[in-house]
C-alpha cells in the first residue's frame, strides 16, 4: 500500500541526492550492497544484546540509504534486471536479519519463546508474502493485493523496537502479533488473487513450479 502511495513523493525527494551520487560515481548496486550490509550490521551487532533502540536507529538508517540506489539509476539513465535482482535478495536479507535477530534475543536474554515464535511467524509470512508476488509475475499474472507489504513491515517491527526501547511495555509483542496476523491474511489474499487470475489464464506446461 505504502509502496502504490509513497513511492513518487519518495522519488521527488530522493532525486537530487541521486543525481549527486550519479555525479560521483556511485552505483546504484553499490548503493544497495551498502545499505544491506548496514541494516544486517545493525540488527545482528544490536538486537541480540537488548539494544533496541539503537539497532532501529541504524536499520532505519541504512534502509532509507538503500533507497536511493533508484534515484541514483535514473539519474545515471540506466537500470538493469541484475539490479532488480540484487535489490529484492538483499530486501529479503535485510528482512531476515531484522527478525532472525529479534528471535535471538527473545530466545536467550529475554527468554521469551512465545515472542520468538512470533518473530520467526513473522519472517517465515513474510518471505511467503514476497515469494508469491515474484512467482505469480514470473507466470504473467499481477499480485499487488494485501496490506503487509514489505515496507508495512519494516514500519511495524520498526517502531515496534524503538518504542520497546524508549520503554513503553507491550508496544513489540503487539506490533510482532499484528504481523503474524496480517501477514497471514496477506498470503491469503495473494493466492486468493493468483487463483483468481490463473482461471482466466491456465498455466502453460513450462511454467509449473520446480
Amino acid at each position: 500500500m505504502l509502496n502504490i502511495f509513497a513511492r513518487a513523493s519518495i522519488s521527488r525527494v530522493l532525486a537530487p541526492l541521486g543525481s549527486r551520487l550519479a555525479r560521483a560515481g556511485v552505483t546504484p548496486d553499490a548503493v544497495t550492497i551498502v545499505g544491506t550490509l548496514g541494516a544486517i550490521a545493525g540488527a545482528v551487532g544490536f538486537f541480540p544484546r537488548g539494544s533496541l533502540l539503537a539497532g532501529t536507529l541504524v536499520i532505519w538508517f541504512f534502509v532509507m540509504l538503500d533507497m536511493v540506489d533508484g534515484a541514483v539509476a535514473r539519474a545515471r539513465g540506466a537500470s538493469s534486471r541484475f539490479g532488480a535482482l540484487l535489490d529484492s535478495t538483499c530486501d529479503r536479507a535485510v528482512d531476515a536479519a531484522v527478525f532472525a535477530a529479534l528471535a535471538w534475543w527473545f530466545l536467550g536474554a529475554e527468554d521469551n519463546s512465545p515472542l520468538a515464535l512470533a518473530a520467526l511467524l513473522s519472517l517465515v509470512m513474510g518471505v511467503l508474502t514476497s515469494y508469491i508476488k515474484a512467482r505469480a509475475e514470473g507466470l504473467g499474472m499481477t499480485c499487488n493485493v494485501g496490506f503487509a507489504e514489505r515496507a508495512e513491515r519494516l514500519i511495524i517491527v520498526l517502531v515496534g523496537t524503538g518504542l520497546d526501547g524508549f520503554g513503553v511495555p507491550y508496544v513489540l509483542a503487539v506490533a510482532l502479533w499484528f504481523l503474524v496476523g496480517a501477514t497471514t491474511v496477506t498470503v491469503a489474499q495473494r493466492l486468493a488473487e493468483v487463483h483468481r487470475q490463473s482461471t482466466a489464464k491456465p498455466v502453460g506446461p513450462g511454467q509449473a513450479a520446480g
